[in-house]
């Protein structure tokens, strides 16, 4: 019912049957205080081993420093497992020339410093994605609405919307659904709806039925943007 789904500005939104609440279970959104992140309503991540109040950001993304120019931005609802790491652009060392040692992180001179590379990319995940067990995300990554990143998976560059991806380095399985199908799921971006809309919709959206689908986004007069919140950067379309 979606008088009892939990909002997604709870920090720990599992509640056990003694009435707790599982510590080992985050909305990122009500976690994450840094400048560098981004992160939408009710995407979560999991870890047997859950770091204090506070430590999540770094947990997840240990190079990204309140500093850092690069963010990750991560969508809606998405689903991270324990073991993921997001290793950032603020990892990287120069490798273009002779060699990769970064000096200037020991002598502490900063500006200019030669062996620092320049500012890298964002990290970028979309709406829904599932990033399995142990996985690592690089710099620069682009997870397309939708993918599944396997467990243990090395995952960089472009992962198309609704891929599944693994290995390392992460290679696409296999696409969950047709082309025509993805486009038309994009074009709904059920994750978009008000809570409640999306609750109603659950067989459709947990199911494969399209039409279905389809008709709960009529029903609800759902186009897309009846969630009314601040847009996030996504990875641009994989046509």
């Amino acid at each position: 019912m979606p008088g009892i789904f939990p909002s997604p500005d709870c920090r720990l939104p599992i509640v056990l049957q003694d009435g707790s609440r599982l510590a080992g279970t985050v909305f990122l959104a009500a976690e994450i205080d840094h400048p560098r992140w981004q992160v939408g309503a009710y995407s979560y991540a999991s870890s047997n081993d859950p770091p204090p109040a506070g430590g999540w950001a770094g947990r997840l993304a240990p190079y990204l420093y309140p500093f850092s120019p690069e963010r990750l931005v991560i969508g809606r609802f998405c689903q991270i497992a324990d073991g993921v790491r997001f290793i950032t652009a603020s990892a990287n060392h120069r490798h273009d020339g002779f060699s990769s040692y970064p000096f200037a992180v020991f002598h502490r001179r900063f500006d200019g410093a030669p062996s620092l590379p320049g500012p890298g990319p964002d990290t970028v995940v979309g709406n829904d994605v599932w990033i399995g067990q142990g996985a690592s995300i690089l710099p620069g990554a682009r997870l397309g609405d939708g993918a599944i990143i396997g467990a243990g998976a090395v995952a960089g560059g472009e992962v198309p919307p609704y891929a599944i991806v693994a290995g390392n380095p992460a290679r696409v399985l296999r696409m969950r659904f047709d082309a025509p199908t993805v486009a038309r799921l994009r074009a709904l971006a059920w994750w978009d709806w008000p809570i409640a809309a999306i609750l109603a919709a659950e067989a459709s959206i947990c199911g494969a039925d399209l039409a279905a689908l389809e008709a709960a986004a009529r029903a609800a007069g759902s186009t897309g943007t009846a969630g009314a919140h601040k847009p996030l950067a996504q990875p641009p379309a994989l046509d």
